[in-house]
Order: C-alpha cells, then sequence, then structure tokens
C-alpha cells in the first residue's frame, strides 16, 4: 500500500459515521498492513500513564494495561520528541511489549525493528503511536518518513474521534460527560467495553447531573466506590468535597457524632465543638458505604436530614442547615431489611429515588482480560519484572470463573500469583508466565446470593459449551431481567412489566413459572 493509498483510506475513514472504537481500530489496522509490521499501538497519556485506546497485533491484555512513563524507557523518548523516533534494532532499552506480540506471545521480543511518533492535539501532548516489527530493516528511511507524513492524517482522525465523543457527551448530558471526557483518568477508574459496563456508566452519567440520592446496589468488589466517585466527578458538585463514610465501621456509641458532630461537653471527652462528616461534606457529596449497617436510632436522624436539609450536632440546641448530595451503596437487600425491621422503610425509600444496579464480572464478558491486564501491568512494576502475562489456559480459566468476589478477587488473584512465580524462582529479567494452577481458582464456588441455576460466564471471544439445557438458560435469563427490572423500579410490579414490555398479569404468570413466585 503506498503512502497516497493510505492517506486516502484514512481519509475516507475521516468522513465515514463510525463509532470511536471502529475508526481508531480500522487507522491502526491500516497501519500496520501498510507498514509490513507485527504490532501497532495508539496510546493516550493520562497524567503519568499512556493507556491504549487501540491496539493491533498485541495479546488480548494489552488494552487493559496502563503504562507508567517512567518505567518504559522506550515510550519516554517518543513522548519527549516531536517527529519521528526509530530505536537501533539491538536498542539495550527495554520494550514495553515485550511477551506482549501476539505471534510470539510470552517469547522475549528478538532483536526487532521499533519507531514511534508523539502526537499533539491542539497544542498539547495528547499520547503517541508505536510500531514494532520483528524483521530487521522493516523500519528504513522511506518508512520514517512515511510515518512523519502520515502524522497530520493520525492526528485528524484522534481529533475527529473526541469532537465526537464530546459531541455525544453535550447531547447525553449538557456538559456533565464532556468535563470526564476531557479529564484523566483517576488511578482506579472503570476498565471495559462490555455492554454491561458501557450501559452503567450512560445511566451514570445521565443520573450524576440530577440533585436526586443515589442508590448503588451490587455484590461485594464490583466497583460501588468508583461508581460514588464517577457520580462526584460528572456532578455540579465536582469542585467540593467528597465524603466517604463506611457505615459498617462506624461504632454505634460513635456514629452520631462522626456524622453529624457534636458540641463542647455533649460526653466525656468532648472538649471542644466538633463538625461532622455532613458539614464536612458542605456544597459537595456525601458516600454512606454499607448503608445498611447504620443502627436504627441512627437512621431517624439520617431521615431528617434528607428531608428537611437539616442537622444537629449532638448536645446542640439548634439545627444547622446544609447543603450535601447523598450517595449511598449496600450488598445487601435493604427490601429485606425492612421487612425484618432492621431498616427503616421511609429512609430505605428516601434513599433509593434512583437505584443504580451494578454488574457482576462474571457478566462483564472479555472484560475479565482487560482488567487483567491492568493488574498484570501493576505488579510487573510492583515487583521489578521484565514483563508479566498470563499463559492461554490461565486466560482461559480466568474467563470461566464466576468471581463471587468481582474486581476485588481479581485483583488479589493475580498480585498473588504474581508473587508466588517470585517465590518459585521466576527470574525478574526473563518474560513470567503465570500458568493456571499459580491463579488457585476454585471453579465449584458460586457468589453469595447467586441464581444457582445461572450457567458459568462465556469464555473470552469465544462462545463456551452451553452446560444447562435450552429451556433452562432461556428462564435463567427471565429471572435474572425480571429481578433487575424490579430493583430498578422498587418492587414496582407494574413499572418493571412496562420496562419489559409485558403485561402486568403475563409479567406475574412469568414470574410463577420461572420460580420468582409462589
Amino acid at each position: 500500500m503506498t503512502t497516497t493509498a493510505i492517506h486516502l483510506l484514512l481519509l475516507t475513514d475521516l468522513v465515514a459515521d463510525l463509532p470511536v472504537a471502529v475508526r481508531l481500530q480500522r487507522l491502526v489496522g491500516s497501519l500496520r498492513a501498510h507498514f509490513g509490521c507485527e504490532a501497532v499501538a495508539l496510546l493516550k497519556l493520562d497524567g503519568e500513564h499512556l493507556r491504549p485506546v487501540a491496539m493491533a497485533g498485541l495479546a488480548s491484555d494489552a488494552l487493559g494495561r496502563r503504562f507508567a512513563v517512567a518505567d518504559h524507557p522506550r515510550l519516554a523518548a517518543i513522548l519527549q520528541r516531536r517527529g519521528v523516533l526509530c530505536f537501533h534494532h539491538d536498542s539495550s532499552l527495554p520494550d514495553p511489549y515485550d511477551g506482549l506480540i501476539a505471534e510470539r506471545a510470552g517469547e522475549p521480543l528478538p532483536v526487532h525493528d521499533c519507531m514511534g511518533m508523539a502526537l499533539d492535539l491542539e497544542g498539547e501532548r495528547w499520547g503517541v503511536i508505536t510500531l514494532d516489527a520483528l524483521q530487521v530493516g522493516t523500519f528504513d528511511t522511506q518508512a520514517q518518513r512515511d510515518l512523519g507524513e502520515l502524522a497530520c492524517a493520525i492526528e485528524a482522525a484522534v481529533r475527529v474521534t473526541r469532537l465526537e465523543t464530546e459531541i455525544r457527551a453535550l447531547r447525553l448530558s449538557g456538559g456533565a460527560m464532556l468535563a470526564d471526557a476531557q479529564a484523566p483518568r483517576e488511578e482506579h477508574d472503570f476498565v471495559g467495553q462490555s455492554s454491561a459496563i458501557t450501559h452503567l456508566l450512560h445511566e451514570l452519567q445521565v443520573v450524576a447531573d440530577s440533585e436526586l440520592p443515589v442508590l448503588l446496589l451490587g455484590e461485594t468488589g464490583v466497583g460501588k466506590e468508583l461508581c460514588a466517585h464517577r457520580l462526584h466527578r460528572l456532578s455540579r458538585r465536582a469542585g467540593k468535597p467528597l465524603i466517604h463514610v463506611n457505615c459498617a465501621a462506624l461504632p454505634e456509641s460513635l456514629a452520631e457524632s462522626e456524622l453529624f458532630g457534636h458540641v463542647r461537653g455533649a460526653f466525656s471527652g468532648a472538649v471542644s465543638d466538633r463538625p461532622g462528616r455532613f458539614e464536612a461534606a458542605e456544597g459537595g457529596t456525601l458516600f454512606l458505604d454499607e448503608v445498611g449497617e447504620l443502627p436504627l436510632s441512627i437512621q431517624a436522624k439520617l431521615l431528617r436530614t434528607l428531608q428537611n436539609g437539616e442537622i444537629q450536632r449532638l448536645g446542640a440546641d439548634r439545627p444547622r442547615r446544609v447543603n450535601v448530595r447523598v450517595i449511598a451503596a449496600t450488598n445487601r437487600s435493604l427490601r429485606e431489611h425492612v421487612r425484618d425491621g432492621t431498616f427503616r422503610a421511609d429512609l430505605y425509600h428516601r434513599l433509593s429515588v434512583y437505584p443504580v444496579p451494578i454488574p457482576p464480572l462474571r457478566e462483564r464478558g472479555n472484560d475479565v482480560l482487560l482488567l487483567a491486564g491492568g493488574f498484570l501491568e501493576l505488579n510487573r512494576a510492583r515487583l521489578g519484572l521484565r514483563s508479566l502475562r498470563l499463559s492461554a489456559t490461565a486466560e482461559n480459566a480466568l474467563c470461566h470463573y464466576r468471581w463471587p468476589g468481582n474486581v476485588r478477587e481479581l485483583e488479589h488473584v493475580i498480585s498473588r500469583a504474581a508473587l508466588k512465580a517470585v517465590i518459585r524462582g521466576a527470574d525478574r529479567k526473563d518474560i513470567v508466565t503465570l500458568e493456571t494452577d499459580m491463579l488457585d481458582l476454585d471453579a465449584l464456588e458460586a457468589p453469595a446470593g447467586a441464581d444457582a441455576s445461572l450457567p458459568a460466564p462465556a469464555a473470552c471471544g469465544a462462545p463456551a459449551a452451553p452446560l444447562l439445557s435450552m429451556h433452562q438458560i432461556v428462564e435463567a435469563s427471565q429471572r435474572q431481567a425480571i429481578r433487575q427490572a424490579l430493583v430498578l423500579h422498587q418492587d414496582n410490579w407494574a413499572a418493571a412489566a412496562r420496562q419489559l414490555g409485558l403485561d402486568a398479569s403475563n409479567l406475574h404468570k412469568l414470574a410463577r413459572r420461572v420460580g420468582l413466585k409462589a
């Protein structure tokens, strides 16, 4: 393919109506074909890290990694200069993709060609494009000249992609998403491309701009705290404090003072006035994690605050006004707590104005490998390893495991396996491959509260053999859809039926048939 031909191809894609991910993936694919190389990667600068946004020819988990610029001298060198930088084929600088080239997965990169170029948008450094070829001499003088000539076309593709993202953001949320799209990612932010996580992020973006209380629902380790941070960051209160309260860690004797504050002399040891967490969050957001653990006596005071916007310090005579948005989270069924009398019904309805179910990891498909890639890179840097990767069988095991502890469990599994590899004598200068036996996965373990009739998650990138009959799989899917609709509409069967496109009486019949009602 000539330079003119690839210019025309990139120009055609620029004017075509393509999804963001598809446009950038076509870009790297076209560059890989033009230069005849094994791998091309487009990485965006986020603070002190480079985050892959599109890749061709690299391992499946590479897209989930975040490369610390300080840890990768080749990426740092490309980032620091303008124009094409080509590394000598026997350069002693470590390659960030060692062991990650798909055609040589797990093998150290032999003597090879490598070149890259920094990309700028509106006068600011946006990121880099990198190319790797296993055949020495691939990136000759002409190839370097070609890449330099394509710089404007590559930057134009990135610019169009960003503009489309901003326009979509403005349409969706009147500006809240726009600020998020331009801001660097937080150190721990959502990673994934599954439909489940895409729907969740869209829902958070829409509700963030309101002042409604939000109740985050999900199993342990799904990322409820990340959701709370994202809601705050996208809200009109982003410039004000976000105060995190772990309700499960509050002793009943101190809970009132911690939340609402106290005055001097209110109790033994209260030698001065002290504001509580509500006052600390003034103008911002208060995140009540594990809200179901609050004592009943505190629930009544919390209800008053939500209703009237007032708090009263312990021992004080007069209330104080506060302007705080409350986001609550729980991994329990608050409705069951309401039934057994351990949680106030009126407080539940105040907190759950907008409930947001967070999908468990087993429902996120290929996101498991993207998340694993991030944890692999984190542990590679932490342990000072040349490269850290998963074997094909280990990847398959991760994709089929049910993840009762969700993302938090995945992080611990990868960290533990990396430590095991070092303890077993892995050379830090070699490419360390984690095998299935290092992961210690219990394939029979099921998550607490999970539907035992649901099949194990499908393999990433390829369908697994069905474990149940088609009738059982359909019934399990129907149960899950009905449960999600009921959670979203606070057990309002009529509203759930409307969402599911069913007549209310038919929904009740279906619920009885699939075992949700007696």
